[in-house]
């Protein structure tokens, strides 16, 4: 499992322009690995963790379990639900 700190999204564009709480609605979260856990055996299968520390990806909103800690918001989600690694 992955620990994914959450970046919230700007409300306005870059020209001002104030962004709709309904167009962000099903935008794809981005956010930093905080932390991973070592992979292993799940279901039978070898899992190998392709993710790590500090890398920068997209995950599906729906993903995980939502929580915060200390005024920041994280989710916790499987290597599965990863989208993409933002290089």
């Amino acid at each position: 499992d992955l620990l994914i700190r959450v970046n919230k999204g700007e409300a306005k564009t870059e020209s001002g322009l104030i962004i709709s709480a309904k167009t962000k609605e099903n935008e794809p979260v981005i956010g930093v690995v905080d932390a991973r856990g070592p992979g292993g055996n799940i279901d039978g299968k070898d899992v190998k963790m392709y993710v790590e520390t500090g890398d920068k990806v997209i995950i599906n909103k729906y993903a995980g379990t939502d929580i915060s800690f200390e005024g920041k918001d994280y989710k916790i989600v499987s290597q599965r639900d990863v989208l993409a690694v933002i290089c």
